[in-house]
C-alpha cells in the first residue's frame, strides 16, 4: 500500500472503522529501530503507516500519560477516562463491542430491559441496506453517548482545575507520538497487517452485496 497517497481523511475513517481490540504491539518492537526518513515524501508515509500499525500502543501511552499527570486529582483521572471513552466512541468496532457488553450484562439481570436496548433495525430495499449503517450503543445512537460523555468529562476538567494539566499532557503526548511515528522505521509485519486490513476490509464489503 502506498501510504503518501492516502489523504488525512482516508487514515481517519480507517482509523474510526478498524478493530481497536487488538493487543498493543510487544515493546520490543515498538522501541526497536529508529531511522530518519529521507524526504518529506518518505516522513509523510511512514507517519500514517505508524499511525495505523501502532494505533494501540499511542493510545495507551496517552492515557499513561494523563494519568501521570493527574495522580493528586481522582476527579482529573475520571475526566480521563470519560474523554477516553468518548473519543473511544467514535471507533465503530468499539461502539459495537462496548454495546454488546453492556447488553450481555443486562440480560443476567433484566431480559425485558436488554429487550429494549436493542438497535432498531436498518431498513432493507432491494436486498441492500436503504442508508449508511449507522451505529448505537445500548439502543441509542452514538452521537448521543458521545455528547454525554463529553459534557460530563468537561465540567469535571473545570471543577478539578486540570484543564491546563490536561493540555500540557496532550501536547506531550501528540508530540512523542509524532515524533515515535516520523522516526520508526515501518517493518515488513507492519506491511503485511495493512494488506490484511486491506483484504478483510474488501471481503466485508464483497459480503455485504
Amino acid at each position: 500500500m502506498d501510504w503518501g497517497n492516502v489523504t488525512a481523511e482516508d487514515l481517519i475513517d480507517a482509523l474510526r472503522e478498524v478493530d481497536w481490540s487488538s493487543p498493543p504491539r510487544p515493546l520490543s518492537e515498538f522501541f526497536s529501530r529508529f531511522t530518519l526518513p529521507k524526504s518529506s515524501s518518505k516522513w509523510d508515509s511512514r507517519l500514517k503507516c505508524n499511525l495505523y500499525y501502532y494505533r494501540t500502543n499511542y493510545f495507551i501511552m496517552m492515557v499513561l500519560i494523563l494519568g501521570l499527570g493527574f495522580l493528586r486529582r481522582p476527579l482529573a483521572i475520571v475526566a480521563a477516562i470519560l474523554t477516553a471513552l468518548s473519543i473511544a466512541f467514535m471507533n465503530d468496532s468499539f461502539a459495537g463491542t462496548f454495546s454488546e457488553k453492556v447488553m450481555r450484562t443486562v440480560r443476567q439481570f433484566s431480559p425485558h430491559l436488554a429487550a429494549k436496548m436493542r438497535p432498531p433495525l436498518t431498513p432493507v430495499i432491494r436486498g441492500r441496506p436503504s442508508a449508511k449503517r449507522a451505529i448505537y450503543i445500548c439502543g441509542q445512537p452514538r452521537w448521543l453517548f458521545v455528547m454525554i460523555f463529553s459534557f460530563v468529562s468537561f465540567n469535571l476538567w473545570y471543577v478539578s482545575c486540570g484543564l491546563l494539566t490536561v493540555l500540557w499532557a496532550l501536547a506531550i503526548g501528540l508530540l512523542a507520538t509524532i515524533l515515535h511515528a516520523s522516526f520508526r522505521t515501518p517493518n515488513l509485519k507492519a506491511r503485511l497487517n495493512t494488506f490484511r486490513e486491506e483484504f478483510r476490509s474488501v471481503w466485508r464489503n464483497y459480503s455485504e452485496l
